[in-house]
């Protein structure tokens, strides 16, 4: 399959450009979901509240969620999915139609990892996080895969005393790259978090995992790979996380904006986080959904066209009915976004000196019940 093309999303806009795209373009909301939480295991406070699914369970309910737009799974290589149970998946998307969007390296579980993955010190744990990702990355060309996301979970330091942490980036940068150049011509999707497991992980914010993707991009060598940068696409995107862009204090929609900006939004997870905090990966809208809506607003601006893949952890709430309502809370949300009077948005944006407070009172409207008795609106100059 040929790469997808995220150069449009770099598109400047005019004010009038801005208004026809929000006006005419519609996100498409297909939905996909990690194997990974369908089964409820212990956490790091408390045992197990449920039984472990196996996987053809696994795949059984996710088969019942495709009438609510369930299109893809998401599962992790070697631990969810591998060489021995592909044709499983295979099968399941066969007979379905939801595909196995990715198999995502696992670089964070192992023993060997303790001290990174990719950045490890230790070249014997380096070389298998390498070869991990050789090997994930041929079972995504056999699946046709889009993207692989990776994760650098246990990749960063606690402390910072003493740490050349130019030589850990660049070992991670290397590491990444010989991989993608040994199997060449898939994009990777990049996900930062600025921390948990570890104190502080590599390239957790926004801003740093763009500074990757080039860091990256530059030095890969493979002329399939080098022939994609060539016509202008990222080879490396981003898989940006809502609750963990929450984590690093930064805003949603403005994040998601530096992505588009550089044509990088290769896929999203969605849930919901408390700012800071750790990392609890809550149902969707059930805590800050402007965040959600504002950057549904900007991934609308920009023409993005991938998957909308749901990261939760619902250790108290079944996992079936959990998917659904996060399902149900994005397509409230893009029904919000798209009801509004997109040249009324734009002229309260670009005409800020006479429409403060309309902009605010729209999306109260919006949001508001229609029994709600509320006050005339204000005029919108544009």
């Amino acid at each position: 399959m040929p790469i997808q093309d995220l150069r449009p999303q770099k598109q400047v806009l005019t004010p009038e450009e801005r208004v026809r795209r929000l006006q005419t373009f519609n996100l498409d909301l297909k939905y996909s979901a990690g194997v990974w939480y369908f089964g409820s295991g212990a956490g790091r406070w408390h045992d197990a509240y449920g039984g472990r699914m196996p996987m053809e369970q696994i795949l059984e309910m996710c088969a019942s969620l495709k009438p609510y737009g369930l299109a893809g799974v998401e599962a992790h290589y070697p631990n969810e999915v591998n060489e021995d149970n592909l044709e499983m998946f295979q099968k399941f998307t066969r007979d379905t139609g939801i595909r196995l969007l990715f198999a995502s390296p696992n670089l964070f579980y192992d023993a060997e990892f303790e001290f990174g993955s990719l950045s490890s010190p230790l070249p014997g744990a380096r070389k298998k996080a390498i070869e991990r990702v050789k090997k994930a990355l041929l079972i995504n060309k056999q699946i046709d895969a889009d993207f692989v996301v990776v994760w650098p979970g246990i990749d960063g330091y606690e402390h910072s005393f003493g740490v050349d942490f130019q030589a850990m980036r660049r070992r991670f940068i290397e590491g990444l790259a010989e991989a993608m150049d040994a199997v060449p011509g898939l994009r990777i999707a990049f996900e930062p978090k600025p921390y948990e497991p570890r104190g502080h992980i590599l390239f957790g914010t926004t801003p740093e995992a763009l500074l990757a993707c080039q860091a990256i991009e530059g030095i890969v060598q493979a002329p399939e790979n080098k022939r994609i940068l060539q016509q202008g696409h990222a080879l490396v995107g981003l898989n940006p996380e809502v609750g963990h862009v929450l984590m690093g204090y930064e805003d949603v929609a403005y994040a998601f904006s530096l992505i588009l900006e550089h044509g990088r939004l290769a896929h999203t997870h969605w849930n919901s986080q408390p700012l800071g905090n750790y990392d609890q990966d809550m149902d969707v809208g059930v805590i800050s959904p402007e965040q959600g809506m504002a950057a549904l607003y900007m991934m609308k601006m920009h023409q993005y066209r991938g998957h909308f893949g749901i990261d939760i952890n619902p250790e108290r709430l079944p996992v079936r009915q959990a998917l659904i309502n996060s399902m149900d809370a994005l397509k409230w949300l893009n029904d919000v976004v798209s009801s509004l009077d997109h040249e009324a948005v734009v002229a309260c944006t670009e005409k800020p000196d006479v429409n403060g407070g309309v902009l605010e009172a729209m999306l109260l409207r919006a949001l508001a019940p229609k029994t709600t008795k509320l006050s005339e609106p204000p005029k919108v100059q544009k």
